[in-house]
């Protein structure tokens, strides 16, 4: 299981590094496969360039080589995402996610003529990121596999779109050594049984142990156990995104002491109305809040 970590804010505006510190650490601690830097749950739009500098060399200097780290680099203007990838130091990263360029709604073949020149100018493993919902365009399984196979270091990709049919198409015929993520907690589960390989999970920022624990018991097979956990979670996966994403999961670390519930606009706090159930959830849930 990977984890799209949030970025923790005071109620001064500030980057609470001292907060994402301790993120870091209770990750580590907690049984996370790797972390995912910079993503859309980090509210990467809204931190200069300075911070997102600052909160990457954190987290690399955190981690020290213990679990990999991936990389959120994607844009919708392909000659300065390439640029980036030729200049910037990528020192301690692992692999790099790229999402579907967004606002532009590209066509498909657009879409695969961006992500050839992002491959072609990356010297790390890239993950691709389809999510629709999001960027107001989706990849087809079509474009995926078309990428999966011409392109070594293209080796997996997040799907987040929804479609259990376009990602079972992909699952199915993909080279054997591509991957494919759950971008989406909730049907992380089935889509392991599918033959997904895991998750880059939101809910994951709070309870790293107990769902990583899910997705190995899925993938070892033991689908009795991990659709208990699964089922443990159900409510939580639907109040998390009610308000939009980060800010359910952020709701849910402030309950449980990790940060402030601190937003940056154009997103804010939940509602009081979700807030409290999520915190009704977790009661019931046993969690300390």
């Amino acid at each position: 299981m990977g984890v799209a970590l949030i970025t923790p804010f005071k109620s001064d505006g500030n980057v609470d590094y001292t907060a994402l510190s301790r993120l870091v650490d209770y990750q580590l601690r907690n049984g996370t496969d790797y972390l995912v830097v910079l993503g859309t749950t980090a509210e990467t739009p809204t931190l200069t360039p300075e911070e997102q500098k600052e909160v990457v060399q954190l987290v690399i200097s955190k981690v020290n080589g213990q679990i990999p780290i991936v990389l959120g680099v994607g844009g919708n203007n392909t000659s300065a995402l390439v640029q980036k990838l030729k200049t910037e130091d990528f020192n301690g990263i692992d692999a790099i996610l790229s999402v579907v360029p967004y606002y532009n709604k590209p066509s498909q073949e657009g879409i695969y003529q961006h992500y050839k020149c992002v491959a072609q100018a990356s010297s790390l493993p890239v993950v691709l990121y389809n999510v629709p919902g999001r960027t107001g365009v989706n990849m087809s399984a079509e474009t995926t596999l078309r990428l999966a196979r011409e392109f070594e270091n293209v080796v997996a990709v997040k799907e987040a779109s929804g479609n259990m049919t376009q990602i079972g198409m992909i699952i199915k015929n993909k080279p054997a050594d591509f991957q494919v993520i759950s971008g989406d907690d909730g049907i992380t589960f089935p889509l392991i049984t599918f033959g997904a390989v895991g998750v880059i999970s939101v809910i994951g920022n709070a309870f790293p142990k107990e769902f990583s624990r899910m997705v190995r018991l899925a993938l070892a097979g033991d689908y009795t156990s991990a659709l208990t956990i699964h089922h443990r979670f159900t409510e939580l996966f639907e109040l998390l995104f009610v308000d939009g994403n980060p800010a359910g999961v952020k709701s849910m670390l402030c309950m449980m002491g990790y940060i402030e519930n601190e937003l940056r606009l154009p997103l804010i706090p939940t509602q009081i109305t979700t807030y409290e159930k999520i915190r009704n959830v977790l009661q019931e849930l046993n969690i300390k809040c």
